[in-house]
């Protein structure tokens, strides 16, 4: 199974400091939604590990929530690309779940839910803590340069990155990444013919 895990605010849609409350407020970022179809169309499940923490302070409710991402998959379905399934975490830092990135809680629900082991898996977010708690569950860590990381647009990157921490313009940038990467592997001929 070909499974990338994706942050949803800063990565995926604009994000706010005021949180991003209703549909209204969801607004994709330019090129993240055709790159999702891009990896849908190539056969990769797409799957969203996100904080919520609106909810638990009670700035929005599940309804609203749905809401958003009903809007996404719209969005989504007129280029032919598809959210498999989202994942998140509706508490605030006070409630010490193991759910809240850093921690790697969602991507072992992830992990538990489809049954395979995410050693290696693509995990890509905006945030130094999106990176963290998916490379703490094996994955391999990207960082899209959108959202809380666009200020390094223009050079260096945020302190404390796990190791081997790929960065990425954007979020079509990512799936450009992986799609040729899974086209180079395809590509790759065996170092010597079996005999005959």
């Amino acid at each position: 199974m070909k499974l990338v895990i994706l942050d949803r605010d800063g990565t995926i849609n604009r994000d706010s400091d005021d949180y991003i409350k209703s549909p209204d407020e969801w607004q994709a970022l330019p090129g993240a939604l055709e790159g999702i179809a891009r990896l849908t169309h190539a056969g990769w499940r797409i799957v969203i590990a996100s904080n919520q923490s609106g909810l638990g302070r009670g700035l929005f409710d599940v309804a609203a929530l749905n809401a958003m991402h009903a809007k996404l998959n719209k969005q989504l379905a007129t280029m032919g690309g598809r959210i498999d399934a989202v994942f998140y975490c509706p508490h605030t830092p006070d409630d010490k779940c193991s759910c809240r990135k850093p921690l790697p809680g969602l991507f072992e629900q992830i992990g538990q839910r489809y049954g395979v082991p995410l050693k290696g898996v693509p995990a890509c977010g905006d945030t130094v803590r999106d990176v963290t708690a998916g490379a703490s569950a094996g994955c391999e860590p990207h960082l899209v340069l959108t959202g809380k990381s666009s200020a390094f647009l223009a050079g260096g990157q945020p302190e404390g990155l796990p190791a081997g921490t790929r960065l990425h313009r954007d979020l079509s940038a990512f799936a450009d990444f992986l799609l040729e990467r899974s086209a180079s592997a395809g590509l790759e001929l065996p170092a010597a013919l079996p005999a005959p």
